[in-house]
């Protein structure tokens, strides 16, 4: 079901986008021509009345995109497990002993080998998504693999250790 987001322009303010959640709630996003912008919870029974306002950052707004984008790429991956029998998806923590840290994910030939291939890698608060054979892993990254049982377990172990398993 797609979401209908309404977009309203506020003279001499900016743009405020809004949506209605299937609760019947609305929220929206004004975006002030200042740059700053307010994440707004609108009043059920008058949609002209606010009940919280919160100003974000630059940052904030960037930090909380993230985290609904990777919420929303996870769950659409567990989706596709359920409907592609023998399909896996797992998250890899690779931690700072990893050999792969500061080395690309070319090297790391885990779809050639494995034949699983790393859809995405979640860094702090940001998400990755299709990382190219060039991108660098660092310390803590945790990297998404989508594959068979099988490759799943071998990604894991050339990762954790550099060495396929088998």
């Amino acid at each position: 079901m797609r979401v209908r987001v309404e977009q309203t322009e506020l003279p001499g303010i900016g743009v405020r986008h809004d949506l209605v959640t299937s609760s019947g709630r609305t929220l929206g996003v004004v975006s002030h021509r200042s740059g700053r912008r307010d994440l707004v919870l609108y009043d059920v029974d008058d949609p002209d009345a606010s009940l919280a306002c919160i100003p974000l950052t630059d940052d904030e707004a960037e930090a909380l995109a993230d985290v609904l984008g990777a919420s929303l790429m996870l769950s659409q991956l567990a989706g596709l497990r359920q409907q592609a029998a023998g399909l896996l998806t797992e998250q890899v923590s690779l931690n700072a002993g990893s050999p792969f840290v500061g080395r690309s994910l070319g090297d790391t030939r885990t779809r050639t080998l494995t034949g699983a291939s790393i859809v995405a890698v979640l860094r702090d608060a940001q998400v990755i998504a299709s990382p190219g054979p060039e991108f660098v892993f660092a310390a803590n990254d945790v990297v998404v693999v989508v594959g068979t049982r099988t490759g799943v377990d071998g990604a894991t172990a050339i990762l954790a250790s550099g060495e396929p398993r088998g």
